[in-house]
């Protein structure tokens, strides 16, 4: 992080990773906007983002996924569920292969203030994307792809470390 540039190449690397920190920084602050809009907190905001997810890639989440996602207890995630449904944000749906399994999408409502919501940035990332060739958008996939898969190892080796002990600080 903190490390001399001297190269091009090295200056670089180290104004995208800026731009990386700052674009994380400010979608955290439009999250946390439409959550305090409506009510969420940032492990409600963390779920409606993984039932889109999941929805979007046509492989809808049960409780147990997501409580592995956000690393919840059943118990958590049992509340998390019924907090959001009771909201309107989610809905639980009975799988159409196994009628046992219970499958979260999202409900009606909650895509309707999404949608108002986010609709603007909608717009304005398809300006920014405009100006991009489809090669380029290529690259720029293939390049957040291998970040967010480099971010999600860490955190999830973060996620299993064990706290040291003698870094206790009381």
């Amino acid at each position: 992080m903190f490390r001399r540039r001297d190269t091009p190449r090295e200056r670089l690397v180290a104004e995208i990773a800026t731009d990386l920190r700052r674009y994380s920084v400010d979608a955290q602050h439009i999250g946390h906007a439409f959550a305090n809009l409506h009510g969420l907190n940032a492990t409600d905001l963390q779920a409606l983002i993984a039932v889109m997810d999941a929805e979007l890639a046509d492989d809808p989440l049960t409780a147990g996924r997501l409580g592995e996602q956000l690393n919840l207890s059943s118990g958590s995630v049992t509340a998390l569920v019924d907090r959001l449904e009771r909201a309107g944000h989610i809905r639980r749906d009975r799988g159409a292969t196994d009628r046992r399994k219970i499958l979260l999408r999202y409900a009606d409502r909650g895509v309707a203030l999404a949608v108002a919501f986010f609709e603007p940035l909608g717009r304005r990332t398809d300006a920014v994307t405009a100006g991009f060739s489809d090669d380029e958008l290529q690259v720029v996939h293939r390049f957040l792809r291998a970040m967010v898969e480099s971010t999600r190892e860490h955190r999830d080796e973060m996620r299993t470390a064990r706290p040291d002990p003698s870094r206790n600080p009381s």
